[in-house]
């Protein structure tokens, strides 16, 4: 199956889906007749399959702490079962950083019917009950890190900051659940959680200034100040963008929007042309404002590395 991004307009409000007086079911249980196993080992996973009993317990509930992925499955598709593989290492890797769940489609069709899947694998994301797109196919493994990277940043603009706790045990051949929740950051998470987002650049610098080189610290950092700076955005910035190509304020802001949207390339594509406009401490501004956005992202990602190529030749 051809793979192509999930690009629904719009949230999707997934609480009407409880029944009237239906149980919610436990917590932390998995539902019978699941995707391919996530089981066997020792304590850890974030892997949970879910049924149309108790989505509401485990997906929406879940979902107003921790960003959870909601996976569409089935027995019958070859690329479902190599999905699931690699969404379960993902998951584990980040360490309760999003909850993974997963839905036979065969077994639920009215949580098939109401999401509107049409073809799996298909995933998603809530968060705070409302739907967030994230891709449909089968990508590779580093590009389905980016999709998740990318909740991320949505999740922190929301305050929603929480972590999973481990849902069942580890898959075959982990022992370890993934690193555990760094308590260095818990004041400057604490913060972005109750909307405080001074004190959470407060909470980050502190860190910093100890660490220099901590680099979740620094990505930290340069989130929470992406969504301060996005937060009143005038009407008219596109405008005034189109309108000044050397306006680096304007530009800037503009790039921070089109990150916050998901629109990556957009975003750098944007401030390296800006770096060939402009000159002296304009120039400079512009560059320094691209490699803030490359922390955001995280310097390891494919399209940091191109772009801060494209970096490099538009300064020499």
């Amino acid at each position: 199956m051809s793979q192509s991004n999930f690009s629904r307009h719009g949230a999707i409000d997934l609480s009407s889906l409880r029944k009237p007086g239906a149980p919610a079911g436990p917590a932390g249980a998995s539902a019978a007749g699941g995707a391919p196993a996530a089981g066997g080992g020792a304590s850890g996973s974030y892997v949970l399959n879910v049924s149309e009993a108790t989505f509401q317990a485990d997906v929406i509930e879940r979902s107003l702490q921790v960003p959870v992925v909601v996976e569409f499955w089935s027995p019958r598709s070859q690329a479902s079962t190599a999905l699931s593989q690699v969404l379960a290492r993902l998951s584990t890797e980040y360490g309760g950083k999003f909850l993974l769940t997963r839905i036979d489609i065969d077994a639920n069709p009215q949580l098939a019917q109401a999401v509107g899947v049409q073809s799996v694998p298909l995933v998603i994301a809530v968060l705070r009950g409302q739907v967030v797109p994230l891709f449909q196919g089968a990508p590779a493994e580093a590009e389905a890190r980016q999709y998740l990277d990318q909740l991320l940043n949505v999740a922190v603009a929301n305050g929603i900051t929480g972590r999973a706790e481990p849902v069942g045990p580890a898959a075959d051949g982990e022992d370890e659940a993934g690193p555990a929740p760094d308590p260095r950051y818990e004041k400057a998470e604490n913060a972005v959680g109750a909307g405080d987002l001074d004190g959470a650049i407060a909470a980050y610098e502190e860190l910093l200034k100890e660490t220099p080189n901590d680099a979740e610290a620094k990505s930290g950092l340069a989130r929470v100040q992406l969504v301060k700076r996005t937060q009143n955005a005038p009407a008219d910035i596109r405008t005034r963008a189109a309108d000044n190509p050397t306006d680096v304020e304007a530009q800037k802001l503009v790039a921070d929007v089109d990150l916050m949207g998901g629109h990556v390339e957009d975003a750098f594509n944007r401030l390296i042309n800006t770096v060939q406009a402009t000159s002296g401490d304009d120039r400079n501004a512009a560059r320094l404002h691209l490699l803030e956005l490359f922390e955001v992202v995280g310097t390891d990602d494919e399209r940091v590395v191109k772009a801060r190529r494209r970096l490099m030749a538009a300064l020499f």
